[in-house]
């Protein structure tokens, strides 16, 4: 006897979400939305923290984001965590487990990805996964200051301190941002932007984050 296939719930929301975001970003969201409701059926959408989830069995599965610059994919579980490590597609850039998406040709194949979608909700079906609200959190080593955002801030007491009260994660962006540049002159006019947005506790990413 055939299984009867669980159709997913679909909610309108979701459909505005990525008709406002940008051209690009559209496609994208698009087809991950695709991808999730094939391998996981029966997954319900929800609207949380003003961006796409997929719950399975009261359980979120994944969620998607689209910013101005690029796109989010991230399936929740440290199992399917650690499978995507191994597999050597995980990404610690931007917020999903994919990194900062911006073309579909930068992830894994689709049948690829149903996969990973199929295996982390299987971990839910079965029971081993089953807190609704967990994310797997890796611990990070404490980024390097640069020496002209050092500089920067101890010229500005109000910088220094909302610096330190930084996560470490929006820390390590400002210090990225900032060595990453190749001029000595551009790490100086980065660090004395930098300091100016955390004077005015701004994350280095906040232009992005307006969604």
């Amino acid at each position: 006897m055939a299984t009867k296939k669980v159709a997913g719930t679909r909610i309108a929301l979701v459909d505005a979400y990525i008709a406002k975001s940008a051209p690009f970003a559209q496609p994208i969201l698009t087809e991950l939305r695709e991808v999730i409701h094939e391998g996981a059926p029966g997954v319900t959408e929800e609207m949380k923290w003003s961006r796409p989830f997929f719950v399975y069995q009261g359980v979120i599965l994944a969620n998607l984001s689209s910013f101005k610059a690029h796109c989010s994919f991230g399936l929740w579980g440290e199992d399917i965590a650690t499978r995507l490590r191994a597999d050597g597609v995980a990404s610690s850039e931007g917020m999903g487990s994919f990194g900062k998406i911006i073309s579909i040709d930068e992830l894994p194949s689709r049948s690829k990805l149903v996969a990973y979608v199929k295996d982390a909700a299987r971990k839910i079906a079965t029971g081993e996964r089953t807190k609704a609200w967990s994310r797997p959190k890796v611990a990070k080593a404490e980024a390097e200051v640069p020496e002209a955002l050092a500089a920067a801030l101890k010229k500005n007491k109000v910088a220094a301190k909302k610096f330190e009260k930084m996560t470490p994660g929006c820390r390590r962006e400002y210090c990225q941002w900032i060595a990453e540049a190749k001029q000595d002159a551009t790490r100086e006019r980065r660090a004395a932007q930098a300091v100016d947005w955390i004077a005015e506790g701004k994350n280095r990413n906040w232009k992005y984050e307006s969604k």
